[in-house]
């Protein structure tokens, strides 16, 4: 039996041999199969909670950007009635005095620019804001990711405290800058009309519209070349006035590069936001009957 046994086995050796192989090769293809099928289960997952990981991110800081401007707003007013108060000027008519007509150009002049500076102010806001926020928050993104493996943060938050307070020009010397550039820019257009002349919707749209090319195209061709440098400082003052270099080296160079970059994003956004705005605040102005477009006369 045994000797039959064997005898079979050494006829049909390379049989068995062959079949030995087959079936081990199909083994280890299998498990080799099996441990591709998870690692590419495992990266998708990972893939998957990576995505998930920057939407929430990305969701998150937009969240924040909204509640940052709906905070800002109140100062910006505030720095806006501060630097041009018709309240007095109004409180002022009350009295009826003698320079009567004088200061209702003054409040004619005041009111203006005041309405078109809030635009212009309020745009510029909702730009820097949501620029300088999301950059900060890229860089969180990226530090939350990269300081697990023990590396230096990209945004320490000193330099995102001073990165964030560049803001701060907007609300003071950029603001004031442009109070001066729209009102003179407003005293050139409606300085001729008349308080006793009615404007209707086409007319202010026209008026309006010459306003706004004075005061960008002057900002063309002055030495600050765009609207971006009533949102941004120039480089030179904000390190000369913000940064103590000796005690913030490396804060500086990481400062300096964010501003580059805020700077060199500020005018294309900016581009696109006022052309939407145009758009969008015309296009709706059209669909207003004419005597609905002004509630007053001058």
């Amino acid at each position: 039996m045994l000797s039959s046994t064997w005898n079979f086995i050494k006829r049909h050796k390379r049989k068995f041999i062959f079949a030995g192989v087959f079936v081990g090769g199909v083994y280890l293809l299998g498990k080799y199969a099996q441990r591709k099928i998870q690692e590419m289960q495992e990266r998708e997952a990972a893939e998957y909670i990576t995505q998930a990981r920057r939407q929430f991110h990305f969701e998150s800081n937009q969240r924040t950007c909204n509640m940052t401007v709906l905070s800002m707003l109140p100062t910006l007013r505030e720095a806006i009635i501060h630097h041009l108060n018709s309240e007095s000027i109004t409180a002022l008519l009350k009295t009826k005095p003698a320079n009567k007509l004088e200061i209702w150009e003054d409040l004619k002049i005041i009111s203006f620019t005041r309405s078109i500076v809030a635009v212009y102010s309020t745009c510029m806001l909702v730009v820097l804001l949501r620029v300088q926020l999301n950059i900060i928050g890229g860089y969180l993104y990226l530090d939350n990711s990269v300081t697990k493996n023990g590396t230096t943060p990209l945004a320490p938050p000193d330099v995102q405290q001073q990165y964030l307070s560049s803001i701060q020009h907007l609300l003071g010397e950029g603001l004031i800058e442009l109070i001066t550039v729209v009102k003179k820019a407003v005293q050139e257009v409606l300085g001729p009309v008349s308080l006793k002349q009615s404007l209707s919707l086409q007319e202010l749209e026209q008026q309006l519209t010459q306003i706004r090319q004075l005061v960008e195209e002057g900002c063309a061709s002055s030495k600050h070349k765009s609207l971006s440098w009533y949102m941004m400082p120039d480089e030179e003052n904000t390190l000369a006035s913000q940064v103590d270099i000796y005690h913030l080296f490396s804060c500086l160079v990481m400062f300096c590069n964010l501003l580059i970059y805020l700077r060199f994003v500020i005018p294309n956004l900016y581009d696109f936001f006022s052309s939407m705005e145009h758009k969008i605040i015309w296009g709706n102005l059209r669909n207003v009957p004419q005597k609905k477009g002004l509630g007053f006369h001058f």
